[in-house]
């Protein structure tokens, strides 16, 4: 007997108002979605040069809830 793969449907997509860099992101990044929630989480901090500067999140895209976001430190 054969065990099936299941692959989980993509349901998390990185958001940020800065541009999102690195290697780890599609090159459409409009249309990043992802099936596991840690690693949009990860990916989505490691594509931004400086997460306590530059906001980025990540959305559940069936309900719109935002899971994860980072926001700027204050300016003093």
């Amino acid at each position: 007997m054969s065990l099936a793969h299941h692959h989980p449907v993509p349901v998390y997509r990185i958001e940020s108002r800065d541009p999102l860099l690195g290697h780890l992101l599609p090159t459409q990044q409009r249309k990043t979605l992802f099936g596991n929630c840690s690693l949009a989480v990860a990916v989505a901090v490691k594509s931004v040069d400086d997460p306590t500067r530059q906001q980025v999140r990540v959305v559940h895209v069936p309900t719109g809830e935002v899971i994860f976001e980072t926001k700027p430190a204050p300016l003093n």
